[in-house]
């Protein structure tokens, strides 16, 4: 089966046809067919090709399936007998992909 290493948007992630992913919130309705283009590394018929910096020609298909919000990470900054107490929350938004087709 033929995998890939992408890089989308500062993040690294290794795929296969048929996983969910979960990437950086981008622009799009679900079912809108998405295109990554760097792609770092191929492999899965024989050797792997390392690209440098990319490998020519290959590319990942994938449909986006929906937007959504990451759990809540808590923030929570505390000095020691000085009375400071600080919390805050933040939720990651995030774009769920299907991948459809590895091309190398």
């Amino acid at each position: 089966m033929p995998y890939a290493v992408i890089s989308d948007r500062g993040s690294q992630y290794t795929v296969k046809p048929g996983e969910r992913l979960r990437v950086a919130s981008r622009e799009g309705k679900p079912g809108e067919k998405v295109v990554f283009d760097k792609v770092l590394l191929y492999g899965g018929d024989g050797a792997a090709k390392v690209g440098s910096p990319e490998v020519a020609g290959a590319r990942v298909e994938a449909t986006l399936v929906r937007h959504g919000r990451g759990k809540k990470v808590i923030i929570f900054k505390i000095r020691r007998r000085k009375g400071y107490r600080r919390k805050q929350g933040h939720r990651q938004d995030f774009t769920e992909v299907l991948i459809d087709t590895v091309v190398g």
